[in-house]
């Protein structure tokens, strides 16, 4: 991508997020520059004077404009500059928060694509741990003040000789030549080295992450860390070691063009003022506009170079930045319950991929029923439930929700209809109470309480020292709870019923408990749903008893759709072979289950 693409998709995002900013930028980098014309102009009228006439009145004013502007530009200068720390500190946290709705807003497939969780991965890193868009900014500042000093320094040497500007640009062109060439070279090391760091950063982390230290060190991993990042330090030690050599040389070439500059300001000023052609007050001014060019031209080469490389850094996260966002607003009818769920000859595989997922199916739900979904590993049965959260759009086929295709309702109307436990689901560092009611609300919520009583949570809750208030982990609190694999289920099982929704989808949450305990689980949920249309999805058969219906998916087909009496006459059927072969399990869990009561109470 081309460095001027990335800086423009940048330079737009600080715009759009805060463009007081550049206003800000602009009258501090004026300052900056006015700063250095001062001390550079105005000495010379005063060493005219104490050359000519030495008028003390003269004298005394031209000591205070100097005296002046400097403090004046000084004062501006740290307010401008106190100002511009505030707006980048709340411009950073607009730019992660632009950063954060960015990856919740695109499409959910971007985010289960190995590609683009690279990509979201090196992005966040460049963000958080490089920094970049903090360098980025900090060294634009320079840029832009530096680039207005050259060319107000330009313009005063003008008036001097355009033969000695001519020179001193010749020789900035040879500095933009050495810089371009380190660039290109420096670009190729970094995006070479980025890889490489980002696994030795992942190592590093890995380290600090509290869920990995029980297997490292029943299994005695601590030996195998230490040694991947010892190699991987050393690799990248390595690298940086002819990455050093290599800019020493190109900061040599830069430093002998420094000289040549001052050489020929030196020179040329010097003969100008022995010819008779300027006076000892220009002679000052004309070098000091000489030496401040080249210092200025020194600091412009190194933001180019700092700016090069920081867009290197910031290639993932501007690739992220690009990705469309999410279609799913652009439904316009109003939903306020689902009567029904129609797919017709959906068929669907993953993206880069080829194999279908689901083949041309087909089935209905009515309100109020209770559906169980069953197969075999990858048949499908999570899929369903994407494509009807709209996560996934069908390759073929449709999705009817009430006679009409699922993507002609708002989005946000439709999700409020939905309520979900997925496989994956996650209680978060917040509050049991914000964790069931997805609100930030300080004062005790009366519906929380009354579905903690529903799910069996509330004498666990009552028990804890700060109640619906306490935070879930211990990571930001020392009173936090940490809860068992059941009371977490509960817990994100009341969230899905806080919702209120009239359909609710259990997407295999209770895959770590045993048969029995998933069984108990699935049948109190559906006495809690009541008349609710319900989805259950689990490898076991324990939630397909009770429901009106089971839909079994084999190989991404619809092998039968009927109740779990018809079901069981086939005994040759998939459903047939899968529950009579788990029966065994649940009769011997159960028997275990009652003897380790009996032994409990004895």
């Amino acid at each position: 991508m081309k460095a001027s693409k990335k800086i423009s998709l940048v330079v737009s995002l600080v715009w759009k997020l805060k463009p007081v900013y550049f206003i800000t930028l602009f009258l501090n980098s004026l300052a900056f520059s006015g700063h250095i014309l001062t001390n550079v102009i105005f000495p010379k009228y005063l060493i005219e004077e104490l050359m000519g006439n030495q008028d003390r009145t003269m004298l005394i004013s031209w000591i205070l404009v100097i005296v002046l502007g400097n403090a004046f530009f000084t004062l501006t200068k740290k307010t401008l500059k106190r100002l511009l720390d505030v707006q980048e500190k709340d411009l950073f946290w607009q730019i992660e928060r632009a950063f954060s709705e960015k990856i919740m807003s695109i499409e959910y497939r971007y985010l289960e694509d190995p590609y683009y969780l690279d990509l979201k991965e090196r992005a966040t890193f460049a963000m958080r741990n490089q920094s970049s868009l903090s360098r980025l900014i900090n060294t634009a500042v320079t840029f832009i003040n530096q680039v207005v000093t050259v060319l107000g320094l330009i313009a005063l040497m003008l008036n001097l000789s355009w033969v000695l500007v001519v020179s001193l640009l010749f020789t900035v062109f040879l500095t933009l030549i050495i810089q371009a060439m380190f660039s290109k070279y420096q670009l190729k090391f970094f995006s070479e080295l980025l890889p490489v760091n980002r696994r030795y950063g992942y190592y590093i982390q890995l380290t600090f992450d509290k869920l990995i230290h029980k297997d490292s060190r029943i299994f005695n991993m601590t030996d195998m860390l230490r040694d991947i990042i010892i190699k991987y330090n050393l690799q990248i030690n390595k690298w940086f070691g002819k990455f050093y050599r290599r800019m020493g040389l190109y900061l040599g070439l830069f430093q002998v063009v420094v000289v040549l500059q001052t050489v020929l300001a030196y020179g040329y000023v010097g003969a100008r003022t022995l010819a008779g052609d300027i006076t000892i007050g220009d002679l000052t001014m004309y070098v000091s506009a000489a030496v401040g060019f080249s210092s200025a031209v020194i600091a412009l080469g190194e933001a180019i170079i700092d700016i090069m490389q920081v867009l290197g850094y910031l290639e993932p996260f501007v690739e992220l930045m690009e990705i469309p966002l999410a279609e799913n607003d652009k439904g316009s009818e109003s939903i306020d319950i689902i009567e029904s769920i129609e797919f017709e000859n959906v068929s669907f595989k993953y993206p880069k991929t080829d194999r279908l997922i689901l083949d041309d199916i087909s089935f209905v739900i009515e309100k109020g029923q209770k559906i169980s979904i069953v197969g075999l590993n990858g048949a499908g049965k999570s899929t369903i439930v994407k494509l009807i959260c709209r996560l996934y759009k069908p390759d073929s086929g449709k999705i009817l929700i009430n006679k009409k295709d699922i993507h002609e309702y708002s989005y946000k109307e439709y999700l409020s209809c939905i309520s979900a436990v997925f496989q994956d689901y996650k209680l978060f560092n917040f509050s049991i109470q914000e964790n069931i009611s997805c609100k930030d609300i300080s004062e005790d919520d009366p519906k929380v309480k009354n579905i903690l009583d529903m799910v069996s949570m509330s004498k666990k809750i009552e028990s804890l020292p700060n109640g619906v208030k306490s935070l879930f982990g211990k990571e930001y609190d020392e009173e936090g709870v940490e809860f068992s694999i059941g009371q977490s289920q509960k817990i994100a099982i009341a969230r899905a019923l806080y919702k209120g929704s009239g359909f609710v989808i259990l997407d295999e949450p209770t895959s770590a408990l045993d048969p029995i305990a998933e069984a108990e689980i699935y049948e109190n949920f559906n006495d809690l749903v009541g008349d609710k249309t319900a989805i259950y999805i689990s490898h076991r058969m324990s939630s397909s008893v009770f429901c009106d219906k089971i839909l079994v998916i084999n190989e991404g087909k619809i092998e039968a759709f009927d109740t779990h009496k018809n079901l069981l006459k086939d005994e040759n059927s998939l459903y047939s072979k899968l529950f009579t072969s788990q029966a065994v399990n649940y009769r011997y869990e159960k028997v275990m289950k009652t003897y380790t009561t009996v032994n409990d109470i004895v």
